[in-house]
């Protein structure tokens, strides 16, 4: 494999071809299933997909409402007409012969998204990445290549199904850009139900057009090379640093790059030259005349505006302002919608809680609470859920690949057992315990604590009694603390912990054995 070397001399121009399956039941002109996790070959198929003679096609309606709220989404103009087009090329994939897509009437042109990025100083900034277009068209099928065989074969289950087309403007300047530009993106399709936006099923696809010019030059290079095969946000982050740099290089060698289309090798980490990229022209566009021209009423678009939920960029603000979380928390939130709506109902959950409920001095730190009425909220609570969701509900997840709302742990039950931890009634590993068993079989927290026996010693008489028995059996131990070795401490706390077979409270321990060993 060549390395090539980015440099400063040359900066780089990057815009995306994104497509997204949309997440209707049925495809976009046909009432053939539209299902992504289909695994038999050619099941998903009929008439109208494989172009049999005598066949005409409708519009999916749901396809139709659902591009133009991703096209409002994206602060795009939607005018009052659009139409459909015939794009020809002859692939295997595509039964006509040509594609039904949009060309010159898209359902929505000239919008933008606004992305977070770090400036050379290291200092946030936002960047306003251009959306060209969103348009509809219908997807391919799907070629094998059989390993060894001398022939391939073909899977019309994806052909037919909606697909949106969102293209950019050449703004972006580096893979990083990218990156953030595609998670942003990709969340505020799925914060819309327009798609589950899976790199891995094929339900998003993304395409950079890549190329490099002088810094200072404003005119667009005379060249750009396409990447295809990419199926994860970080190996189109490296496919165009890749190219950044292979452009970069031959530019300097006094070469021009071919406007090609590139391959991600995703296992050499380079891209391999695919074909010679078309033009508009070698497509030969013409309007689709078995389909009527959409019209779009302000009454639907006012309709269609109200029926937005609240995006990623305005959740992010909000959770930061409300619950004041770490910026890494809330954008890993953010990134798994399911999540950022199974957090909220744990935070009402927490919200409802009374102040005698918890024993203040568990909170710590400068929020430990804020009386409202009689009532609290705490942004220490708030943080212990938050660390609970990113770490150990996170990882069941993901073991399991399923989402919050499928697991047997209901956020009022996740808020109880929160409730249990502050309330010092049970320890840190007792409540990982409690919380594998809440995964697997469900219940209540407090049944289940209750059931293994695995209630936190508090009582202050039990804990002394414990405190003095270990200190008379650990002479040398406390002799060291009492002359400056820390460490000896830390022993004296696990063997406490020890005689009270791990039910004991830390905090309360440390308190005890402190006042005991300074006590002459």
């Amino acid at each position: 494999m060549k390395e090539f070397k980015s440099s400063k001399e040359y900066q780089p121009v990057i815009g995306f071809e994104i497509h997204v399956e949309l997440a209707t039941k049925s495809k976009m002109f046909s009432p053939a299933a539209n299902n992504p996790d289909e695994k038999t070959p050619n099941v998903n198929i009929d008439e109208i997909v494989t172009a049999q003679p005598g066949t005409l096609p409708v519009a999916n309606k749901e396809a139709i409402r659902l591009a133009a709220l991703v096209g409002l989404a994206l602060n795009c103009t939607i005018d009052e007409w659009s139409k459909f087009d015939r794009k020809h090329y002859f692939y295997p994939d595509l039964p006509k012969g040509y594609q039904i897509s949009q060309y010159d009437q898209p359902i929505s042109r000239a919008g933008y998204l606004d992305i977070e990025i770090l400036d050379i100083k290291g200092q946030k900034k936002t960047k306003r990445i251009g959306i060209t277009r969103a348009h509809l068209e219908e997807d391919a099928g799907k070629n094998i290549h059989p390993e060894g065989l001398p022939y391939s074969l073909v899977d019309y289950n994806r052909a037919g199904c909606a697909l949106l087309e969102i293209v950019t403007e050449p703004d972006i300047e580096s893979g990083e850009e990218a990156k953030a530009f595609l998670t942003e993106l990709r969340n505020i399709i799925r914060y819309l139900g327009a798609s589950d936006c899976d790199m891995e099923k094929g339900t998003m696809r993304c395409e950079p057009n890549i190329s490099v010019r002088k810094p200072g030059e404003t005119t667009l290079p005379k060249y750009k090379c396409e990447v295809k095969n990419i199926n994860s946000f970080k190996f189109a982050e490296a496919a165009i640093n890749y190219e950044i740099a292979r452009h970069t290089e031959m530019l300097k060698e006094g070469k021009m790059p071919k406007q090609v289309t590139m391959g991600w090798n995703e296992k050499e980490g380079v891209t391999v030259e695919q074909r010679v990229k078309e033009d508009a022209n070698d497509y030969r566009y013409f309007p689709e005349p078995d389909l009527p021209v959409l019209q779009f009423t302000k009454e639907y678009l006012d309709k269609l505006r109200s029926q937005i939920p609240e995006l990623p960029a305005q959740k992010r603000k909000r959770f930061l302002e409300e619950f004041a979380l770490p910026e890494a928390d809330v954008e890993n939130i953010i990134n798994w919608k399911e999540l950022a709506s199974y957090f909220e109902e744990v935070v009402s959950e927490i919200q409802e809680w009374k102040l005698v409920d918890i024993d203040p001095s568990r909170l710590g730190g400068a929020d430990k609470r804020a009386e409202v009425d009689g009532n609290w909220e705490i942004n220490g609570a708030i943080k212990q859920a938050v660390n609970w969701l990113l770490g150990d509900f996170s990882a069941l997840l993901n073991a399991k690949l399923i989402n919050p709302s499928d697991s047997r742990v209901n956020p009022e039950n996740f808020a109880e057992l929160m409730k249990l931890i502050l309330q010092g009634k049970i320890s840190g590993s007792a409540a990982k315990t409690v919380f594998k068993v809440m995964f697997e079989k469900g219940g209540e927290p407090l049944s289940i604590v209750n059931d293994l026996g695995l209630h936190q010693v508090s009582d202050i008489g039990a804990i002394e009694t414990a405190i003095d028995k270990i200190i008379t059996a650990n002479v040398k131990a406390v002799t060291d603390y009492k002359t400056g070795n820390e460490k000896s401490f830390g022993f004296l706390v696990g063997q406490t912990m020890k005689e009270l077979k791990g039910k004991g409270n830390p905090q309360v321990i440390n308190e005890l054995l402190k006042k005991k060993l300074i006590t002459p």
